[in-house]
């Protein structure tokens, strides 16, 4: 259902900002919050209103932003970013501005979702893996301190039950 509505909802935005032309679009990875729709396009994140109008541009930056997710009270974005050759997660205002990177490990990391109380942001990363299985931790939205890996042996993809007592996770997505 939620994807059926997600869909619907990024060709209703794409035929009201006038984007649905002769060319065809790669807007990529949408994510919704209670007001807008946000989204990838041409290596930079986008958002418009849910009821359509014009989108706006989020970041201009010289790498990759892809992969935007919405903190529960719509008031930031959690994207991954590739910037200077490496993959990090990164949180945006859904205003726009200067985005704040989060990890700063050699390898990749990949920002998948939200811990429920918008404090913390949920990622995947080989970091602590031996053999490159990636697994789910979370990292404060302040930067500050070191990632807290979640006892999972391994994980792709992760999202909370609305009361944040259980986590549905996807061991590796092929």
């Amino acid at each position: 259902m939620r994807k059926a509505i997600l869909v619907v909802a990024v060709m209703l935005m794409i035929a009201n900002i006038g984007l649905a032309q002769e060319s065809p679009l790669l807007l990529q990875r949408p994510t919704l919050s209670k007001t807008h729709v946000a989204f990838n396009f041409a290596g930079d994140l986008w958002i418009v209103e849910r009821g359509g109008g014009e989108a706006k541009q989020l970041t201009t930056g010289v790498g990759v932003e892809t992969e935007p997710i919405f903190s529960p009270d719509g008031s930031q974005i959690a994207f991954t970013g590739q910037y200077d050759g490496n993959t990090d997660v990164f949180v945006v205002a859904a205003t726009g501005g200067v985005p704040k990177r989060l990890t700063y490990h050699p390898g990749g990391d990949q920002a998948v979702g939200w811990t429920n109380d918008g404090k913390r942001v949920l990622f995947s990363s080989a970091r602590s893996s031996y053999s490159g299985i990636p697994r789910l931790f979370t990292i404060g939205t302040d930067g500050a301190g070191l990632p807290e890996e979640l006892p999972l042996p391994m994980a792709e993809r992760g999202s909370y039950s609305p009361d944040g007592a259980y986590l549905a996770y996807e061991p590796l997505v092929q």
